[in-house]
């Protein structure tokens, strides 16, 4: 059995009214979802994923258009794809565990389906108002666009790659494990897509303006090393709501979960049984 067919067989897919969208089902009790960041898949979680099963219902979704969920077709928004799934799985309040973009589609769930969330944990993100206003970061984010526009998927991969380092390192210190693993699973999901193709997503026209009317428990989790800008959006999110909070994991950056998954398990695991 090849790689690609022994992950296809773990994977479970929910047909939506646009094509198939996959995930991950692992584990029973009190159902947490893991929202990966843009460009990845599910398996940024490969860390989490079984160490959550152990004493919750873990639910990892492919988003639209990415890893081996179906791409759009029409217009569509996260909230109703993630919202959809977990009725389809007649799950929820569920907890949302989102990384950077996926950060955006738990925060965008629990504005438009408030019923199906228990509580949310973000790093690396906030809502889908991505505020970028770091002069490098922007111009690390032109330049990615830039050369994804052109088709260069070699360049945009190495672009991609210093944006995993953050400002403040290198990419050859980050463990090289996490370096190829992201390239593999972003150059998997951009394989799927063509240069200049339509963009079907539909973002909510003022998630900030609800945020302060989320009464659920919040936990920030922001990589010391991170981009300021994806810190900020993080931190904003957990000051706004009514009871939200924050921590820092030393020495890492975008990707706290691969990079430190012990501290970053602990962490989630302690928020997660206090519930």
């Amino acid at each position: 059995m090849t790689a690609a067919s022994e992950l296809a067989s773990e994977l479970s897919f929910f047909a939506s009214a646009d094509g198939d969208l996959a995930y991950r089902d692992m584990g029973t009790g009190d159902p947490v979802v893991l929202l990966h960041s843009g460009f990845a898949d599910h398996r940024v979680f490969d860390a989490q994923l079984p160490s959550l099963a152990a004493d919750f219902r873990v639910i990892a979704p492919d988003i639209r258009g990415h890893g081996f969920s179906a791409n759009a077709s029409k217009p569509f928004r996260w909230a109703d794809d993630l919202a959809g799934l977990l009725r389809h799985l007649d799950l929820g309040p569920a907890v949302l565990v989102g990384l950077s973009m996926g950060a955006a589609v738990a925060t965008d769930t629990a504005l438009e389906h408030p019923e199906l969330v228990r509580a949310i944990v973000v790093s690396g993100g906030g809502t889908s108002v991505f505020a970028y206003k770091d002069p490098e970061l922007l111009e690390h984010t032109a330049r990615a666009g830039q050369l994804l526009a052109a088709g260069d998927i070699a360049g945009w991969l190495d672009q991609f790659t210093r944006g995993v380092a953050g400002p403040h390192r290198t990419p050859d210190q980050v463990a090289p494990s996490v370096i190829s693993r992201l390239r593999e699973l972003t150059a998997h999901t951009i394989s799927k897509h063509t240069p200049g193709e339509k963009d079907w997503y539909v973002p909510l026209p003022d998630p900030w303006s609800g945020v302060p009317k989320l009464d659920i428990p919040v936990l920030a989790i922001h990589g010391a090393v991170d981009w300021p800008d994806s810190i900020a959006m993080a931190q904003r999110f957990a000051d706004t709501v009514p009871n939200g909070r924050s921590t820092t994991i030393e020495g890492v950056g975008h990707y706290p979960n691969m990079e430190k998954p012990d501290r970053f398990n602990e962490i989630l695991t302690d928020f997660l049984r206090s519930l």
